[in-house]
């Protein structure tokens, strides 16, 4: 194998996503040679010794040749990574708990309080095309916000906001359910910036008390309870492929 940017090489390895690898990076948590890595460093697999989050990264040790897709309903609470230098339960966690076999890595996230579906794969190439802004992939969240609240709110709601500089696209929100002081909304967003529904939110005066995300473009959280994973389908993975 050629030499290659550390990014590059822990996607095609399997091990993270190349956003995943530059966090990882950046972060200190991958090794090369005994020495932290840097954001483009390039590496010789066959002959500098790699390590991610502790574990040594070789073809020998990774099982690049097969790859999975799976879906997750990853609990409020907890962490979407494969490991956390907190020592807060993660998703790496539930896959250990249930003796899962294979090395995945969660392709975007939800942030720790939220709740949902999350896509697990070990295809960096199909992860990278499922998170790059440019191909548009829906997310459809339901939330649960304090008061009653009205037409002129939703409104304001599907506007654009600005986050981190830039303006969003705009969202679609509808109503599910007004009920007992709350309401369920169904909020369809285009992106996926960072803690996106909140900073919606916020910018509406709403104070969210459950968010959940039920779709990935295509893809449904269908009947999966808070914890439980299964593999994708035949349509489901030719779906993910051909974005």
């Amino acid at each position: 194998m050629e030499e290659m940017r550390i990014q590059k090489y822990l996607s095609e390895m399997g091990v993270m996503s190349r956003r995943a690898a530059e966090t990882a990076v950046i972060s200190g948590r991958v090794i090369i040679n005994g020495e932290k890595a840097s954001i483009g460093q390039k590496v010789a697999p066959e002959i500098d010794e790699i390590l991610a989050d502790g574990i040594l990264i070789s073809q020998k040790n990774l099982k690049v040749n097969k790859k999975i897709y799976m879906m997750m309903y990853k609990p409020a609470g907890v962490v979407t990574t494969m490991s956390d230098e907190q020592g807060r339960f993660c998703v790496g966690d539930i896959l250990k708990q249930a003796d899962f076999p294979e090395r995945v890595y969660p392709v975007g996230r939800l942030d720790m309080y939220s709740e949902g579906l999350l896509i697990l794969t070990n295809d960096g190439e199909t992860a990278n095309k499922l998170m790059h802004p440019k191909h548009e992939v829906s997310k459809i969240y339901h939330a649960t916000v304090k008061n009653e609240i009205n037409r002129e709110v939703i409104k304001k709601l599907e506007e654009s906001i600005e986050i981190n500089g830039r303006m969003t696209k705009g969202a679609s929100v509808d109503i599910i359910e007004r009920k007992n002081g709350r309401t369920k909304l169904k909020i369809e967003i285009f992106e996926g910036r960072n803690r996106q529904i909140r900073r919606m939110c916020e910018n509406s005066d709403l104070i969210i008390l459950k968010l959940k995300r039920v779709c990935v473009g295509r893809l449904n959280i269908g009947l999966l309870k808070p914890g439980e994973f299964k593999p994708l389908n035949h349509n489901e993975i030719k779906y993910l492929k051909n974005i």
